[in-house]
């Protein structure tokens, strides 16, 4: 489902602990929504801070929704799954091109990301509620 995975996190995972470490299980994911004039870079993004237009709409809160996240292994296909429930924000009014998840740590400057998910268009909900349904396989396989 991520459409980018940020090169940052790949080398977190990777164990270099010079960088702040993500733990997918334990640590708070988050995931916010952006409008169509973000551009990901997968190279130089690396903190919540390098995102720019982030949404502002009634119904929203800066920074998102925390996650609850699985993380499991998946021996059919032979990949590690990390996956979350699905995420919505009642009673918005929002127009969200993508969705970045990343680690929250409280501060925009530490919190490490993880991936972007691109909607394809501009969705909207109009004092409604703006739905994120993940896909059946999850966010970021890993083979």
């Amino acid at each position: 489902m991520a459409d980018v995975i940020y090169n940052a996190f790949k080398y977190r995972q990777l164990g270099d602990t010079s960088i702040t470490p993500i733990n997918l299980k334990t640590d708070t994911i988050k995931i916010a929504l952006v409008t169509s004039s973000y551009t990901p870079n997968i190279d130089s993004h690396d903190f919540f801070d390098d995102v720019t237009n982030e949404v502002v709409g009634t119904g929203y809160t800066a920074g998102g929704n925390t996650l609850t996240v699985t993380t499991s292994q998946d021996n059919t296909d032979n990949e590690g799954v990390f996956d979350a429930a699905d995420t919505s924000w009642s009673t918005s009014t929002i127009t969200a091109r993508g969705a970045v998840i990343y680690k929250s740590t409280g501060t925009a400057s530490t919190s490490p990301l993880i991936c972007y998910i691109d909607f394809g268009l501009n969705v909207v909900s109009l004092a409604g509620t703006f739905a994120i349904t993940f896909a059946a396989e999850g966010i970021i396989n890993l083979n």
